[in-house]
């Protein structure tokens, strides 16, 4: 189909999707990996928070006390390098596989920017785009807000309707995802057990935290499409106590220990509910339980950015020694095989060469959908132009 004003095509997002959610496969020309971005230097780190919070009208004073993270760390934040090696573990596997598509990458928040990528794929002569990013879970922030910041630099670029982007489907509980973290936390409670051990501790009582970041309470309670009911009543929270249990049930050694999902990097007016229990909260009150043993399993994310660095590794760890702990943190995904071999395997789910048709999902609440739901992670400040979903405003004639 081509509009009627140019011979530029047009597409439509409700083309070959059906009842569940998902899309037929198409031809694709780019990947895009698309990320939250974060500062290089110094100098960057308050633009960047200025970008993070646009709209929201918080001073430069404030962003300063938000700005301690990456000032201890040179003003850089480790995400953007993470994404250049997750970008080149991508490519290789790519052409391991014999797929011919090129790996573009953007950022929301700092360079390179979603909008300057868009519009140099564009100049290159790419048409059709299949976006992967590194937020695998259904939230506002973590789906609907990369979807917008498509549908919004498409617009602003003035390529609607000229290029093409879809995206694959929240991945939080496919075994690339998942299989990582058990391979992790199995490891994980033995360096524990290990640390015990050397205390001469005999009744070792070790439980588990699984972190992830915390939203708002009504963004969590607005996660994940209206037509389906959800525990806690939450896609958000959900899906992580799923992907929690299906890491246990495959961990025999990890057989009778507690868990818990925790929260971490709140942020926000304390007016504000956001999800609890804080991570260190809850670590506080492990040694009143008889617990002195704690694994740290970041399954939030996909690799050691600030949040994981900063609130696991440098705050929660200091709570565990100050209590007496014995603590170990579980690695991220990162750039690990089966990671990047299963994000390959979510983009030729999509892609009509190469097609992968088997949907891998650990937990009952998956596969997820290619094109999202109406009113899906609404955006409880207001609606904004979306690639991506049935209720999308942006490719469509």
């Amino acid at each position: 189909m081509t509009s009627a004003v140019s011979n530029e095509p047009v597409f439509d997002p409700f083309e070959g999707v059906d009842e569940n959610g998902r899309m037929a496969p198409k031809h694709y020309d780019a990947i895009l990996l698309a990320s939250f971005g974060g500062p290089e230097g110094q100098e960057d780190v308050i633009p960047f928070l200025r970008n993070v919070t646009a709209g929201r009208g918080i001073p430069d004073e404030r962003l300063e006390e938000v700005a301690t993270h990456y000032r201890a760390n040179g003003g850089i934040s480790p995400i953007n390098e993470q994404n250049r090696a997750l970008k080149e573990a991508l490519e290789g596997e790519l052409a391991r596989r014999g797929v011919e598509l090129p790996v573009l990458w953007g950022n929301r928040n700092w360079a390179p920017y979603i909008k300057d990528v868009l519009q140099e794929a564009y100049d290159a002569g790419h048409r059709r785009i299949l976006m992967v990013t590194t937020s695998v879970y259904s939230s506002y922030s973590s789906c609907r807000q990369y979807r917008e910041d498509l549908g919004m630099n498409l617009i602003k670029t003035g390529l609607d309707k000229k290029l093409h982007v879809d995206k694959v489907r929240q991945y939080f509980d496919h075994p690339g995802f998942v299989e990582p973290f058990v391979e992790g936390v199995r490891e994980s409670v033995a360096n524990v057990r290990a640390q015990l051990a050397a205390k001469g501790v005999e009744n070792e009582k070790i439980e588990i935290l699984f972190s992830t970041h915390s939203i708002p309470t009504a963004d969590a309670e607005a996660s994940g499409p209206r037509d389906r009911e959800f525990e806690e009543g939450s896609a958000y929270v959900a899906q992580h106590l799923a992907n929690a249990r299906a890491i246990m049930e495959r961990i025999p050694e990890a057989a009778g220990l507690d868990w818990q999902l925790v929260y971490q990097s709140r942020s926000g007016a304390p007016h504000i509910p956001w999800l609890e229990p804080d991570i260190n909260d809850a670590i506080a009150e492990l040694p009143a339980k008889g617990v002195n043993g704690v694994v740290i399993v970041p399954l939030g994310f996909v690799s050691d950015h600030m949040e994981v660095l900063w609130d696991l590794d440098t705050e929660a760890m200091d709570t565990c020694r100050e209590l007496g702990l014995a603590a170990d943190r579980a690695p991220t995904p990162g750039i690990h095989e089966t990671f990047v071999s299963g994000l390959v395997d979510l983009l030729q789910e999509r892609t009509l060469e190469n097609n992968i048709a088997i949907r891998p999902a650990m937990t009952d609440l998956g596969p997820w959908y290619d094109v999202c739901r109406p009113g899906c992670c609404a955006n409880l400040r207001g609606e904004k132009p979306t690639i991506a979903g049935a209720d999308s405003t942006v490719g469509v004639e």
